[in-house]
């Protein structure tokens, strides 16, 4: 997912966001509009927990029958993954690479991208994302 915008001024929520406005940066990734949407016609509400991604890893997925919701479906689910570690594991936040990909950097230094397994997890089911998550919080 390459998010040219970044590296350019942008307003959120009345004030500019810059490269290094990691607040601004966080909350943006975190919105997550078509997944959070999907999760509430099912009855699931996306509190940023790792419980969600449980929660999420039990949909039934009705989304793979559609070939355009798919992809967004799948960026969302991994910028979703990336902001439950960044706002639950100590030391985590984003960091967009120079490619312009968000990835998820832990207290270690190791980064972990998101946004691939959670179009794996929205194409086939694995890995799940609550899977993902207990790997990546035990780094």
């Amino acid at each position: 997912m390459h998010i040219p915008f970044l590296g350019h001024r942008h307003h959120n929520n009345g004030r500019a966001a810059l490269p290094g406005d990691a607040e601004a940066i966080a909350a943006l990734l975190s919105e997550c509009e078509l997944l959070r949407s999907q999760a509430a016609q099912a009855g699931v509400r996306l509190d940023d927990t790792p419980a969600s991604l449980e929660a999420l890893d039990q949909l039934v997925p009705r989304w793979r029958d559609d070939a355009e919701t798919l992809p967004w479906l799948g960026n969302d689910a991994g910028l979703y993954v990336g902001t439950v570690v960044v706002r639950t594991v100590p030391g985590a936040a984003w960091r967009i690479r120079a490619d312009g990909e968000p990835v998820v950097r832990l207290a270690s230094g190791r980064e972990v991208e998101v946004v691939r397994p959670g179009q794996e997890w929205a194409a086939s089911g694995v890995p799940e994302l609550s899977q993902l998550y207990a790997e990546v919080s035990e780094s």
